[in-house]
């Protein structure tokens, strides 16, 4: 493995929220999981799962991996009283984080204020944890809706914005991610992060998010407080990449 590809699989695993969130999780699915996020190369920077597994996974793991949960997921209806019920119940089993589903239909019927209402209670009910708005970019299509999301969750005080749930057809796009990527560093809020998710199952499609993360925003935002990726079956491929198990024609993509 090149040098280029074992960095950006550091990175990967550095910045990787380990995801399961099936219907059918059961807690020996959730164990599993805890098990998986702690590797011979490091440890992930979270895992994610459903707020009911929240006490679980935080038992099971040690304070320096974080448990994030989702909330409004994943229809991201234009609910308030289930997005708050869900927060309270991932804070109040020791949650970290809180990924929250945007209203996107709502946003795509203009209705901008209602949206903008519903995240700024969303903010206040979960600080002070770290709180991910996922604007599900490939439900919203065009690049204005997509930028308006970004403002809006940023404007909220979003600590990272998230491309998708992987519960719909289009998940992470570098098109996606080039228009929020431009809107975070244009807040000047140099605290604000960028998660892709949905679909990124490689180092190689891992890389590419880096590269144009470290184009935006600078290689001081390459690490957890500011870049996170959303992904079940992405810590197989940077397992293989740093134990030099990958073929070398994947190395040769990068």
């Amino acid at each position: 493995m090149s040098a280029a590809t074992q960095a950006a699989a550091r990175t990967a695993l550095a910045c990787l929220d380990l995801t399961s969130l099936n219907d059918a999780d059961t807690p020996a699915d959730i164990d599993a999981l805890c098990r998986r996020a702690r590797t011979v190369f490091g440890d992930v920077a979270a895992v994610c799962v459903w707020p009911r597994f929240v006490a679980q996974a935080r038992a099971a793991l040690p304070a320096s991996v974080r448990v994030a949960a989702v909330a409004n997921f994943p229809d991201g209806a234009l609910d308030l009283p289930r997005a708050l019920a869900d927060i309270e119940a991932i804070a109040h089993a020791g949650g970290d984080e809180v990924d929250v589903v945007l209203p996107w239909r709502a946003l795509l019927a203009d209705q901008s204020t209602e949206v903008a209402e519903f995240l700024s209670e969303v903010r206040f009910a979960s600080r002070p944890l770290t709180l991910k708005v996922i604007i599900e970019s490939g439900e919203l299509r065009s690049a204005d809706r997509i930028a308006q999301a970004t403002r809006l969750a940023l404007a909220a005080g979003a600590d990272f914005v998230k491309t998708s749930t992987g519960k719909t057809p289009t998940g992470a796009t570098p098109a996606a991610a080039a228009v929020m990527l431009k809107e975070i560093a244009a807040s000047g809020l140099s605290a604000a992060g960028f998660k892709a998710s949905g679909g990124v199952r490689t180092v190689l499609d891992a890389a590419g998010y880096i590269t144009q993360t470290q184009a935006a925003l600078g290689a001081d935002a390459l690490n957890p407080q500011r870049l996170r990726f959303g992904a079940s079956g992405l810590l197989a491929d940077i397992e293989a990449v740093l134990g030099g198990t990958a073929a070398a024609a994947t190395d040769s993509a990068y």
